[in-house]
């Protein structure tokens, strides 16, 4: 019997229509457009307006543009997981406002929190559910509204960050296509160097902790930076070396885009040229979670049935990984 693989057979994505330029945040904080693109590869990003607007609103139109793609029924839906730091409120999920939202009436759901690697956690996992057989049709979300937790008076992190959403629907395969293989990792001790004070239940939120502004995304960014550059790009290799894969092998890297160097450092450790890496960086930003389905829905027509792509990302906690994946169809 053929071993059953997850393989993605469609992908979604959103964007906001605001774009927030590097020439407005001139305007906001000291700071430049030569500054910023020269330390990041960021030209703009999107930002979600509107009131009572959450991560969610933007996870449900990603999931509703790939179900018009793909056709599928929402009731088919078996599971729905959130990659997602930023949900709408501390319960219930995000997974499951989507779900509600676009009727997958029959899903069970749930979000998973593990920053800008959360997406590559998230498809690991709703591959398990098809490998063993229990699922038919697994949707994995990534997405974040990372405006609602930045300090635009910090130039260090309000300059790199964007919202979006983006998702993939995973289905049990037995062709040589599918996710093939992933490896993750997690050090907490970098937890100083990435987090947010408060708002969790060491620092509930209090006037205090309000006025101190201990709410908003607080980086050490030379020390991320160094973290990061080594950690995605080794595991990338790595997983790489694991399935004998070598660069000609690879048709795409897609990288999670928090910094142009450190996509470039990732894909200079596996030998590949730049015209295989996938970027958007310069008009989305980091959406965080949502990088990488936003990738992969604005590649998806370049993207041919049996190409390999390696997919890696690095992200607070510290957490990071790589996944092997042979593209499972051809785009329309």
């Amino acid at each position: 019997m053929s071993k059953v693989r997850a393989a993605i057979t469609g992908v979604g994505g959103y964007v906001p229509d605001y774009i927030l330029t590097n020439q407005e945040l001139e305007t906001m904080v000291e700071t430049s457009d030569e500054w910023i693109t020269s330390r990041t590869g960021i030209k703009e990003r999107r930002i979600l307006k509107g009131e009572n607007l959450g991560v969610s609103y933007m996870g449900a139109k990603a999931v509703q543009n790939m179900i018009a793609k793909t056709g599928i029924d929402p009731k088919e839906i078996d599971l729905i997981i959130f990659a997602t730091i930023t949900p709408d409120m501390p319960f219930p999920a995000a997974a499951n406002l989507v779900a509600a939202e676009v009727g997958a009436v029959n899903a069970f759901s749930f979000d998973v929190g593990a920053a800008c690697s959360g997406f590559i956690y998230a498809l690991t996992t709703g591959a398990q559910f098809i490998e063993s057989g229990a699922y038919k049709k697994v949707v994995v979300i990534g997405g974040d509204k990372m405006s609602a937790i930045l300090d635009y008076t910090d130039r260090t992190t309000c300059i790199i960050f964007g919202d979006g959403a983006g998702c993939v629907l995973l289905e049990p395969t037995t062709e040589d296509v599918g996710i093939v293989d992933s490896i993750h990792k997690s050090d907490g001790t970098g937890a100083q160097f990435l987090h947010m004070k408060a708002g969790g239940s060491r620092i509930p939120a209090t006037h205090e902790s309000v006025d101190a502004r201990q709410h908003f995304v607080y980086q050490e960014g030379s020390a991320v930076f160094k973290f990061a550059v080594t950690n995605m790009a080794d595991f990338a290799a790595k997983i790489m070396d694991r399935n004998k894969l070598k660069a000609d092998d690879i048709a795409w890297l897609a990288p999670h885009q928090a910094n142009k160097r450190i996509i470039d450092a990732t894909a200079s450790r596996m030998g590949i040229t730049e015209d295989k890496v996938m970027m958007n960086i310069e008009r989305y930003g980091n959406t965080t979670g949502g990088t990488i389905p936003l990738l992969l829905w604005d590649y998806e027509k370049k993207l041919k049935k049996g190409d390999n792509l390696v997919i890696a990302a690095f992200g607070g906690g510290f957490t990071w990984g790589a996944i092997y994946v042979k593209w499972a169809y051809d785009s329309k």
